[in-house]
């Protein structure tokens, strides 16, 4: 897979769907971000932190992973954070930032949306119109190429549509690699992308 142009287009396409969220919860203090769902709070903590690499940021999401009872390693992020800056002072290639940009979202998808523990509790009482709903809000909240597929697969065995999802996600992501980095070809792909969570978030309902 050309991952090329990746990072540049994940940043615009990716980071519209919680953005009144972030600008709210810029600060974890806030009254506005105290108010948010704990799943809510988790998904603008991640896209602040990969948006603006800040010490703040990385030790706002450790607080709420110990809420949360995580064990993931935070301070594992930090080299990341590093270049991400560095690159930035250096204006280095599309390729370097796709790079980096892969390796980011892996880490935080390494931390699961709660909407999927939400779906696994519904699946465990029979619930499975909740499940495939809460599933389908957590692949919303995924970053990497690996995660969003593997959620996919997952649900097709309940979700049949979930078949359909992921072929219309791997044609965009084949279309995001060929296309240019021009501001008419990011608007095109906005819309598609943009086209294709709505498609996500359309629930099908069993006849």
């Amino acid at each position: 897979m050309n991952w090329t142009l990746i990072v540049t287009l994940l940043f615009v396409l990716l980071f519209a769907r919680i953005f009144w969220a972030h600008v709210k919860a810029n600060n974890a203090n806030t009254q506005a971000f105290k108010i948010l769902a704990p799943k809510d709070k988790l998904a603008v903590l991640k896209e602040c932190l990969l948006n603006n690499p800040t010490e703040t940021n990385l030790q706002n999401l450790a607080v709420f992973l110990k809420e949360i009872e995580s064990d993931l390693d935070i301070q594992s992020y930090k080299p990341l954070m590093e270049r991400q800056l560095a690159l930035a002072d250096k204006k280095e290639s599309l390729a370097e930032w796709d790079k980096l940009y892969v390796e980011q979202s892996d880490w935080v998808d390494q931390i699961e949306p709660l909407e999927f523990a939400e779906a696994i509790a519904a699946k465990g009482s029979g619930d499975i119109e909740t499940y495939v709903t809460r599933s389908l809000e957590g692949i919303s909240r995924l970053y990497s190429d690996a995660a969003i597929e593997s959620a996919l697969k997952q649900l097709e065995p309940d979700y049949p549509k979930a078949k359909d999802l992921l072929l219309s996600y791997l044609k965009l992501v084949e279309t995001c690699a060929e296309s240019g980095a021009d501001d008419k070809s990011l608007e095109k792909l906005r819309k598609q992308r943009d086209a294709w969570v709505e498609d996500l978030l359309t629930i099908e309902k069993a006849e």
